[in-house]
């Protein structure tokens, strides 16, 4: 007699079930690249749409014809580069040796941490000691801010983020010098047609029990209904603990997540071809400059969204930019 099986109770891959530490996504790796350019950049969640363009996968039975796809609309604002952070190897991770900021702090920076009184002293100060040290370095990373004012998000608070850069140590020095004080736009990370990897937290549900939180089936009404129905018929072994696979009642939702190879659709720089007369649901109206992506993101509106060039692309690319016929803006998006 073979012995009944069935798929476990929830994934493996997603513990632990809590809450994330903050609602700015960490990225915990990048890729190597080549190019010298931002591997990251970040944007906010304005919600989702339809487009339809022209299949130009050769493998699709629908090669050449106009398809249907959802899309997801993430509008990102310049990044300020306000700080050049410089890293070196050792047998326990990367160490921070120094770091760099510009004179000119953007003045809503001061809503996140305490601004220096002489930015200016404390910038020459610490660009000798970067320069002294270019040796060692064995990684470059710009320290970036978002520009939420910027965005039709109505926020004033950014975001500070970390940023490596690709290429050699010598030209990412040289391009996070020059980039020090000004600003990073989306072209200069993606263009479209490219895949991006996207990391984000969750829409957060609150404490959840085992049916919604596991799938796990409900029992019937009547068997032993003192014990109830909605639970799971047994917890298992008790000592010394009860095993963590077993499934429990708790959090649900406001999980960090990541995403891979998403299709980025289109890179707009004139909000009207996207903005509903009547802005988008929970949004707005988007701004600045905005991005398409293929299919759902994480998270709910509004949400901060991690873009990084993606760690483990498919082996066959088509990088062509989509050709799109039709952007769905009658209604207000989900």
């Amino acid at each position: 007699m073979v012995k009944d099986s069935r798929p476990r109770r929830g994934s493996m891959a997603y513990y632990p079930r809590k809450r994330a530490r903050s609602i700015v996504a960490r990225v915990r790796s990048w890729p190597k690249v080549k190019e010298v350019k931002p591997l990251g950049f970040a944007g906010y969640k304005v919600g989702m749409t339809h487009v339809i363009f022209i299949e130009d996968n050769p493998n699709s039975p629908y090669y050449g014809k106009e398809v249907a796809k959802p899309a997801t609309i993430i509008e990102t604002p310049p990044l300020y580069v306000y700080g050049i952070r410089a890293y070196t190897k050792t047998p326990y991770g990367l160490k921070c040796l120094c770091e760099v900021w510009t004179k000119e702090l953007p003045k809503d920076i001061e809503r996140v941490f305490t601004v220096p009184r002489n930015p200016e002293d404390k910038y020459n100060e610490n660009l000798k000691k970067f320069l002294s040290l270019k040796e060692e370095f064995s990684e470059i990373r710009l320290i970036v801010c978002t520009q939420p004012r910027r965005a039709g998000i109505h926020k004033k608070k950014p975001e500070v983020l970390e940023i490596p850069i690709g290429g050699s140590i010598e030209d990412a020095i040289e391009y996070a010098l020059e980039k020090l004080g000004k600003e990073i736009n989306i072209h200069e990370f993606i263009s479209p047609g490219d895949l991006v990897d996207v990391i984000s937290v969750t829409k957060g549900k609150g404490f959840s029990g085992v049916i919604k939180r596991y799938g796990v089936k409900i029992m019937p009404r009547w068997h032993k209904h003192r014990k109830g129905s909605r639970r799971i018929g047994s917890v298992g072994p008790t000592k010394p603990h009860v095993m963590f696979t077993t499934p429990r009642p708790g959090q649900l939702g406001f999980h960090q997540r990541t995403e891979y190879n998403k299709r980025v659709l289109m890179i707009g720089d004139d909000p009207a071809k996207i903005n509903p007369s009547s802005g988008f649901k929970h949004y707005g109206i988007v701004r600045s400059q905005f991005i398409l992506l293929e299919g759902s993101v994480p998270g709910p509106t509004k949400r901060l969204i991690r873009l990084r060039l993606p760690i483990r692309p498919p082996p066959r690319l088509y990088k062509a930019e989509p050709r799109i016929t039709y952007i769905g803006i009658s209604t207000s998006g989900g």
